[in-house]
């Protein structure tokens, strides 16, 4: 790597550690609503409900994460819980993008699979992406609990969720670092009451 290039790298991941830094030092702002969040996972999960998940782009790669650790494990062996990711099943998505449209992807997989006693953990970065704002009101409209991972201000998303963690900020790498941050602390409580 040339001199220049070098450089040009260490400023750039100074910049972004700084950020990092600066955002994390802020996230004790949203520490009511992950709480309040935390413990509505563990009542679904305690009264027999399921977690659905959902999010485009990294955010889905985020929701199968999640999922993943809590059906299969985060720290400790213990009973598989209930989650879904659906961000998963490419025929689901592609069929119902094909007939559709976008905006349903993640709305229809809610009529099919949400029910009373459920929560849907819908994550954007910007609280403006249409498909996840659908699943929500879907969810909402089946009694189905809203939990959303969004950014600073949380965009159309945030009043239509019955708790909004709102990352304070609007830089979508940063945002996302701090959603898989969130959703790790909320694995681990659950995990915790379970294990």
């Amino acid at each position: 790597m040339a001199a220049n290039d070098r450089n040009l790298m260490q400023n750039r991941f100074a910049v972004a550690l700084d950020e990092h830094q600066r955002l994390f030092a802020r996230l004790s702002e949203c520490l009511d609503d992950v709480d309040h969040a935390a413990r509505r996972l563990q009542d679904t999960l305690l009264n027999g409900g399921k977690i659905l998940l959902c999010g485009n782009g990294g955010s889905a790669a985020d929701a199968q994460h999640a999922a993943t650790e809590l059906v299969v494990r985060y720290r400790r062996s213990r009973r598989a819980l209930a989650a879904i990711a659906l961000t998963t099943d490419t025929s689901i998505l592609t069929a119902s993008g094909n007939d559709y449209g976008f905006e349903t992807l993640f709305a229809r997989q809610v009529e099919a699979l949400g029910r009373p006693g459920d929560s849907l953990i819908a994550i954007s970065t910007s609280g403006q992406s249409p498909n996840i704002c659908r699943a929500a009101q879907t969810a909402r409209d089946l009694g189905v609990s809203v939990i959303g991972l969004t950014g600073e201000g949380g965009g159309v998303l945030a009043p239509i969720c019955d708790i909004a963690v709102c990352v304070p900020s609007t830089e979508t790498a940063r945002v996302q670092e701090a959603h898989i941050f969130v959703l790790h602390v909320w694995c681990d409580a659950v995990e915790r009451y379970f294990g």
